[in-house]
């Protein structure tokens, strides 16, 4: 007995649509393994068309008062506090997480961040006007950029897709977002909410695959491109991009460092590295995964390390003593599998190692000792629930070792001691230093990396700023 599969469709100036072909891709519930939808295989008929209406929208969307367009903003986050639930549904759908983590760590944070680039929208400032040469006045307007075309991952769908519209609406620009084609749920009802508030063509969804990205990414219309995924997909976005010169915005992978001082407090530090290395399953670009312990207390700390892991729980969506669900594809667990067999024979694996159940793509948490600074596994990123540990003998060292990898996204140190806390912050070469704790982020700090991390800021007015551009205007006095 076969179950008939939920139809997604494309939002294309204002309107939902199949893709122009009438082409679609399977979507899969990563916590059973099994089909619950189909969504449009977009080709570049759809991909046109989104980008006709994002800039026909345009110029009224830009010339709009700022108070307005804050207006909208806000009443997309008072829509999606009042349909929370079912952007719960449709995420756990897409991605397996559990439920009651997904309602308290992600929906609060995500209505919050559209309500602060609600409030940005009217704070653009420039340098103030000024005679810089005798009889001619000068100021500078930040403008928006134009039409933006937005990548978003599958490891937080619903969070990144907002993190891409969010600021770009906010500074007059509109947009054509594509999800990642395994978890395009919860997008096509992000685009049901927001399609009802702001005028057609400001904001457009097209689903589809890597080539559907890359159609987007040449394409003549878009102004910029703005992406949050793999190394490798940043890279072809960057070239593609260089053809006509558009702006890029890149949030890559990462490989965070996670430095542990003999003077930490060893259970807090567990207790919040485990939890930060687990969360999401380990699918998290910052996620604390690269431990770095002093020697004198690094027996201790992954004797600790594995009793914690040892107690953490993965499982269904409804299983309310789960901290995390599956991994998001097939694909995905044949990597993090891949990784543990290949291990060195001096790698030591502490807790986990192995895949959980035979339904959905889940996998133990797991630690793994006794690695070495050029280890597969220290230098690539996993991006599953692995927490690799090493030991350091001093400070000089541990820098040496957090610093050499080609990630730069965020990092972390554990001590007490203030002084050597300042020092680590300023030599740990990572667009975020935590000082003990890690993984908080909130919508007034810059989140983006250096390195192969990529480039430009999500959140934060640093984050706005990137979504306009600067114009200079001179205007002579003697008239």
């Amino acid at each position: 007995m076969s179950t008939e599969l939920r139809r997604l469709r494309n939002y294309i100036d204002g309107e939902f649509r199949d893709a122009a072909d009438g082409r679609t891709t399977d979507v899969v519930n990563p916590a059973t393994g099994e089909a619950y939808a189909t969504a449009p295989l977009s080709g570049q008929a759809d991909v046109d068309a989104a980008m006709a209406a994002a800039a026909a929208a345009f110029p009224a969307w830009r010339d709009l008062v700022p108070a307005e367009r804050q207006k909208a903003l806000l009443k997309i986050a008072d829509a999606f506090e009042e349909r929370a639930e079912e952007l719960i549904a449709a995420e756990v759908e897409n991605t397996g997480k559990p439920i009651g983590l997904t309602r308290s760590e992600e929906i609060p944070p995500m209505v919050d961040q559209i309500r602060f680039f609600a409030g940005a929208a009217r704070m653009l400032e420039g340098r103030g006007a000024g005679e810089y040469m005798e009889g001619l006045t000068s100021f500078v307007r930040r403008e928006p950029i134009g039409v933006c075309a937005q990548v978003a991952p599958w490891n937080y769908p619903m969070m990144m897709a907002v993190w891409k519209f969010a600021p770009a609406l906010a500074a007059g620009n509109t947009v054509v977002l594509k999800p990642s084609d395994t978890t395009p749920a919860s997008t096509a009802l992000m685009a049901d909410i927001i399609g009802s508030i702001v005028p057609k063509g400001v904001f457009n969804v097209v689903c589809g695959d890597r080539d559907t990205g890359r159609l987007m990414v040449e394409h003549e219309t878009p102004a910029m491109a703005s992406i949050t995924g793999s190394v490798r997909a940043g890279m072809s976005v960057a070239e593609s991009a260089s053809k006509d010169l558009k702006r890029v915005h890149l949030e890559l992978g990462g490989k965070a460092p996670v430095v542990v001082f003999e003077d930490t407090d060893i259970p807090k530090a567990v207790a919040g590295i485990s939890e930060a290395g687990y969360f999401n399953a380990g699918q998290d670009c910052t996620a604390a995964t690269r431990v770095l312990v002093h020697e004198s207390v690094h027996d201790e700390f992954v004797s600790a390390l594995a009793k914690a892991a040892s107690e953490i729980k993965t499982g269904q969506p409804d299983d309310e003593d789960v901290l995390y669900g599956p991994l998001n594809n097939p694909n995905q667990l044949k990597q993090v599998s891949g990784f543990i067999e290949r291990l060195p024979a001096h790698a030591k694996v502490e807790a986990g190692g192995h895949r959980v159940g035979d339904k959905g793509y889940f996998y133990a948490p797991t630690v793994v000792s006794g690695l070495k600074q050029d280890d597969e596994i220290i230098q690539q990123e996993v991006f599953g629930p692995v927490i690799t540990v090493q030991s350091f003998r001093d400070e000089d060292q541990a820098v040496e070792w957090a610093n050499g990898v080609e990630y730069a996204l965020a990092s972390s140190v554990w001590t007490k001691d203030h002084g050597r806390a300042m020092r680590m912050s300023k030599r740990l070469d990572f667009g975020c230093v935590w000082i003990n704790t890690h993984i908080p982020l909130v919508a007034e700090m810059p989140h983006g990396g250096f390195k192969k991390s990529g480039y430009g800021k999500d959140l934060s007015g640093y984050g706005f700023e990137d979504y306009t551009r600067i114009k200079h205007v001179m205007t002579s006095l003697d008239m």
